[in-house]
């Protein structure tokens, strides 16, 4: 279990968002904390304390008047801590070569290995040959429907028709070197885990134990982590966003850097 730390672009601002509430139309989502530093000095930061794995998030889409001043932030933030973070939003097969070039350690994707709301295998297939299986996180946040987690696309307001699931989990292995999962109905509210996730998570992480995994969504104090800990065996690595101090919470950043190194 360790900590992996993030930064999320929207509208060209490092920010903190209600996961839930990100629109497209508009460039619009509840904001909880915007800051005033750029991408590079979080970038420059997670250096200095030697954390790994971290990821960027693009939060707009590519059509977006904001898109590009976002996609600057990242590539900022890419080359002030090259090989240290990861980067996600809009990537293919045909731009993700671009990022690892830039610094990236991986691709984070969701979007691009499904179409229509069904999963596209022949997709993840070309990124994998484009990026190499070693480069590739697969996102799949979810969002409760019907009683299950199913995976959600396009920044989080479509739902696909994919079951988060052992069996899932198990099958999509082949294709990447970790996950990263987002409960996103918790993402940003700072309200406490989606525990029923991170425990299914945690079983599967037991068996697989090759395979990193990456949850982020709700921990919003110190007991919320030592609860997470314990539903997940400790197996999962966490992200901590808007109940970070860095990013206007309580929970003090320098307490986490330490953890799982």
């Amino acid at each position: 279990m360790r900590f992996r730390p993030c930064i999320d672009i929207h509208n060209g601002k490092v920010k903190q968002i209600v996961g839930g509430s990100l629109r497209d139309e508009g460039d619009s989502a509840r904001t909880n904390f915007a800051s005033e530093l750029g991408a590079e000095y979080y970038a420059q930061l997670y250096q200095k304390d030697a954390l790994t794995g971290g990821h960027i998030i693009l939060l707009n889409h590519a059509g977006s008047e904001y898109y590009e001043a976002t996609r600057r932030q990242a590539l900022m933030a890419l080359r002030a801590y090259p090989g240290g973070l990861q980067i996600g939003g809009g990537i293919t097969a045909d731009n993700a070569g671009a990022y690892l070039e830039a610094g990236a350690s991986h691709v984070i994707v969701t979007s691009y290995v499904f179409r229509d709301g069904s999963f596209c295998r022949e997709n993840l297939k070309k990124l994998a040959a484009a990026a190499g299986k070693e480069h590739i996180v697969l996102d799949l946040s979810c969002r409760k429907k019907d009683g299950s987690y199913y995976v959600v696309t396009d920044r989080w307001q479509r739902f696909t028709d994919m079951r988060l699931s052992e069996k899932t989990l198990t099958e999509l292995a082949e294709y990447c070197d970790e996950f990263l999962i987002h409960g996103v109905d918790v993402e940003g509210k700072r309200s406490g885990m989606e525990e029923e996730l991170v425990h299914m998570l945690g079983e599967w992480r037991e068996k697989r134990q090759d395979i990193p995994v990456t949850y982020a969504g709700g921990i919003g104090s110190l007991e919320d982590l030592d609860r997470f800990r314990r539903i997940s065996g400790g197996r999962l690595d966490f992200t901590v966003g808007s109940a970070l101090d860095l990013f206007g919470g309580n929970i003090p950043y320098t307490v986490l850097t330490g953890i799982g190194k």
